[in-house]
């Protein structure tokens, strides 16, 4: 693997970071630039949140994004969330993807977390089998989700 650089994201990032996640969902519609940068601006800035990134040759490769979550049970202590974690198709299976996982995992302990949640849509295999590569088991506690609605007019 070439050499890369492991950061947080800054804000001159957001471009690279819309293209990264057209690998992550591709069939999402592109975003309105004035409400991406708006959505950008609150992440960055919310001071619970960070994007962390995998730069190859200038280039973002991989991110993921975790999520600090001040809790008033445990002792008090905080968990966190992880989610859009996401490679660039040309860039998988390199080290980007278990790199961005590994920071985000020592972020989260070093900010007193008791324990760190990842939750996937994949069911492929190979996908759960990296996470737990990567140090997160199965079979934990159960997900569920719920979806807005979508209202016709």
């Amino acid at each position: 693997m070439s050499e890369f650089l492991i950061r947080s994201a800054t804000a001159v990032d957001l471009g690279e970071m819309l293209s990264l996640y057209r690998h992550l969902n591709p069939g999402d519609p592109v975003p309105d630039m004035a409400k991406a940068e708006a959505a950008w601006t609150a992440l960055l800035a919310s001071g619970l949140i960070s994007v962390i990134v995998a730069e190859a040759s200038g280039t973002l490769v991989s991110s993921c994004t975790l999520i600090i979550v001040p809790n008033l049970t445990r002792g008090v202590q905080s968990y966190g969330l992880i989610e859009n974690v996401v490679t660039h198709a040309d860039h998988r299976r390199l080290g980007f993807g278990r790199a961005v996982l590994s920071v985000a995992l020592e972020a989260a302990w070093a900010a007193g977390c008791y324990k760190v949640m990842l939750a996937t849509g994949s069911q492929r295999d190979d996908t759960l089998r990296f996470y737990e590569s990567a140090g997160f088991e199965r079979g934990g506690k159960t997900f569920f989700q719920a979806h807005r609605p979508v209202h016709s007019s």
